[in-house]
């Protein structure tokens, strides 16, 4: 084993490591990118959604129900009374 092979094998690791490194710094660029977008979109929809609650309160409010519950939420059925000569077979 002479003295160039060691050489190699030093040059050899740091290029390595180089790769290395520049490859982790272009994982991490790509990931903050997805990730502001990401940040991006979800801002975006909230806002959506805050624009779409207020254009469904003002159509209530143009209706005259602004009382009425949420459309989430089922109005309850009113069962009738039966009757004592109503009876099931």
């Amino acid at each position: 084993m002479d003295g160039r092979d060691g050489e190699d094998s030093k040059q050899s690791t740091a290029d390595m490591t180089a790769f290395v490194q520049n490859l982790l710094q272009q994982m991490q660029s790509r990931f903050q990118t997805m990730s502001d977008s990401i940040i991006t979109k979800i801002d975006e929809m909230g806002n959506r959604m805050d624009e779409l609650e207020q254009s469904i309160n003002e159509l209530r409010a143009e209706m005259g129900v602004e009382g009425s519950p949420s459309p989430s939420v089922p109005p309850k059925v009113k069962e009738e009374p039966k009757s004592a000569d109503s009876t099931q077979v």
